[in-house]
């Protein structure tokens, strides 16, 4: 009975989602965005948004590595599973294969704001149907969590550099 809910939820909010645009414009109408909404969206650099841009990583630290995992289980573990199985959020098995570093570290230290104007956080919504909520992770812990990925994706470090 819940699966069939669950599904029924999902179809419903896809439905939403997809009938909320894609209507067709009047001849008065104009395809492009106001002048002024083009200049306040922000570019897409994959970094996210936040403090946190360009990171150069280092060597994988382990002792860092070992401290995000402490943090990753006090504050994460209710909604995300290290691994690529789903909980309320996505796996994140593979997240530093994915997005960059500043784009994880921008997550975690300023998801609401990432929501409001990162395409991808947008993108994610979509599928998860769930905000990501702020967990008070300070910039450090964040760095900690990130090293733990890093740890726990096994040549993350590697990819995230390209």
């Amino acid at each position: 009975m819940k699966r069939k809910l669950l599904s029924l939820a999902t179809v419903a909010a896809l439905f939403f989602i997809s009938s909320c645009g894609n209507h067709e414009k009047s001849e008065n109408e104009s395809s492009e965005a106001p002048q002024s909404m083009v200049q306040d969206a922000p570019k897409d650099d994959g970094q996210g948004i936040g403090k946190f841009k360009n990171i150069t990583l280092a060597a994988l630290d382990e002792k860092l590595a070992e401290q995000g995992k402490v943090v990753f289980e006090a504050k994460c573990s209710a909604c995300h599973n290290a691994t690529d199985v789903r909980k309320v959020g996505p796996g994140l098995k593979g997240v530093t294969e994915r997005r960059q570093p500043a784009w994880i570290l921008n997550q975690i230290t300023n998801p609401t704001e990432m929501l409001q104007k990162d395409p991808t956080s947008k993108e994610l919504l979509a599928v998860y149907l769930t905000q990501m909520t702020f967990q008070d992770v300070s910039d450090d812990q964040a760095k900690q969590i990130l090293e733990y990925f890093r740890q726990n994706d096994k040549g993350g470090a590697e990819q995230a550099k390209k």
